[in-house]
């Protein structure tokens, strides 16, 4: 479904991404690993469209988002919870999550899309009327993967969904990566907790200042004496 050929991205002279490659398939739950910095997060945005690529192509479904603008990528089946969440913190739960259906396809279908985020998050819908910067981080992420669900995607993009959360808080959220992934989405997904990502993933990635360091099964990565010492402190 996703191919990342040789990536290389820069922030002005400072370069972040050098020759980052992975693919993600149809129905898998593929995990980044790796410690703050080391460009996980911009890998995720240069998938979305939000930074732009120096070198290295971008494949989704077999064609190039090179020249795809980050507002049409959702349209496409792409969509990124991102890190912090980036809430409009002055809008109702509602009005955020209807802004995840702003793309023409999406807005035809808004009601049943809707219907099955507050089938995943209850809460949500006894609160559609409260503003998102009144509720607790893990209510807000909530409304952060509602909100990116809400374009029907094909591809789950989820950056560091646990962040900050209390530890009841960060179960709850692997439970719902969980059954999105049983549900046949396919996810990427940017997680610090390396033991949790690798309990719900397929595979995994470990990314270190700007490139690929090691790829496996996650059972390979967990029994891997360099992860373990690096991420585990076993």
């Amino acid at each position: 479904m996703l191919e990342v050929r040789d990536l290389h991205v820069h922030y002005g002279d400072a370069q972040a991404l050098y020759g980052v490659s992975l693919t993600v398939g149809p129905g898998e739950l593929v995990t980044l690993l790796g410690a703050n910095g080391a460009g996980k997060t911009t890998t995720l945005r240069a998938i979305a469209g939000i930074r732009p690529v120096t070198r290295g192509d971008l494949l989704f479904e077999g064609s190039s988002l090179l020249t795809v603008p980050a507002h049409r990528r959702p349209g496409m089946g792409i969509a990124l919870v991102p890190e912090g969440r980036e809430l409009w913190p002055q809008m109702t739960v509602l009005e955020n999550l209807e802004l995840g259906a702003y793309d023409r396809g999406a807005r035809a279908v808004r009601t049943v899309a809707l219907d099955r985020v507050f089938d995943l998050f209850p809460k949500l819908k006894d609160r559609s009327g409260q503003l998102a910067g009144s509720m607790s981080g893990g209510e807000q992420q909530m409304v952060a993967i509602g909100r990116a669900l809400m374009s029907r995607p094909r591809l789950l993009m989820m950056d560091e969904p646990s962040l900050g959360l209390a530890p009841m808080v960060v179960d709850q959220m692997f439970d719902i990566i969980r059954r999105l992934h049983a549900d046949g989405l396919t996810i990427l997904l940017v997680e610090q907790n390396l033991a949790r990502a690798l309990e719900v993933a397929d595979r995994g990635y470990v990314v270190e200042t700007g490139t690929v360091s090691l790829r496996g099964t996650s059972a390979e990565l967990l029994a891997d004496p360099a992860v373990r010492a690096a991420y585990l402190g076993i």
